[in-house]
């Protein structure tokens, strides 16, 4: 599997995971959660949904411009972010265990590192090709 195809792979999944847990928050959690962590359910959801879609840009761009190394670290990047930056709010809302908010920021970090090596990937790329960088 070449890194074009991991990268649609991982983004359909995850985009699949994100409804089946933004169903599961909506009923399953509704009653048996406090309102304030059935709202950070829905921030893991939305979050891990948003970065689906953008793993499966990373996958759009790589089989166009398959020697984008840094496009290739983005997706890393956001995979990382989303399990770190979702998946603590995840087990936060279902254990109640608010230290886990601790882990939260390291993901939002990692998040925003994606979105800077996805710009940087881009632009470098389009460059080369366009005979600049």
């Amino acid at each position: 599997m070449n890194q074009a195809q991991l990268w649609l792979t991982i983004g359909a999944i995850n985009g699949g995971v994100t409804v089946a847990l933004g169903a599961f928050g909506a009923h399953g959690l509704k009653n048996r959660v406090p309102p304030e962590l059935l709202a950070n359910w829905l921030t893991a959801t939305n979050y891990l949904g948003i970065h689906a879609l953008v793993i499966l840009i990373c996958g759009l761009v790589l089989l166009q411009l398959p020697a984008a190394r840094l496009v290739n670290a983005a997706g890393w990047a956001f995979l990382l972010g989303s399990v770190l930056f979702s998946g603590s709010l995840y087990v936060m809302t279902l254990t109640g265990i608010r230290q886990l908010g601790m882990i939260t920021p390291i993901g939002g970090v990692a998040l925003i590192i994606g979105w800077t090596l996805l710009a940087l990937g881009v632009w470098r790329s389009a460059a080369a090709i366009n005979g600049g960088i």
